[in-house]
């Protein structure tokens, strides 16, 4: 894993939290972009080096809404970038971690992503991000 690719936070107003962080950051988001396959709608903030990505569920049974629902608002997940998100999965399910999807499948900005389960991490939903070759 090279660097904390972005922090997700979910939220139940995009709209609303896309003003919050406007304020917070100083500077509008730089993306918006829906994600059908996850039934999500994200934004994402630049904040110095690092980029924060805001998700609102667009379906009743996304993993965004159920995740709101149990929990509320906050932070849902940590991005790493990886070079090879295949090898990369190889390597933590030998290594005993539990991934969610065993295969990459496109996601937000441009990115192949894959998760880890949360039971084999701490409790911490983690995300792997490959750049896709534009």
């Amino acid at each position: 894993m090279k660097k904390i690719e972005h922090i997700g936070i979910a939220v139940k107003d995009l709209e609303h939290s896309n003003q919050l962080f406007k304020s917070l950051f100083g500077e509008k988001y730089y993306k918006i972009e829906d994600v059908e396959s996850e039934g999500v709608k994200t934004s994402f903030f630049k904040c110095g080096p690092n980029k924060i990505e805001l998700l609102q569920a667009t379906t009743e049974d996304s993993p965004i809404a159920k995740f709101v629902e149990k929990k509320g608002e906050g932070i849902h997940h940590i991005a790493f970038a990886v070079d090879d998100i295949e090898a990369e999965i190889k390597r933590l399910t030998n290594e005993g971690f539990t991934m969610i999807h065993k295969a990459p499948k496109k996601g937000a900005d441009h990115k192949l992503i894959a998760f880890l389960h949360p039971k084999s991490t701490n409790g911490v939903l983690i995300e792997l991000c490959q750049e896709i070759n534009k």
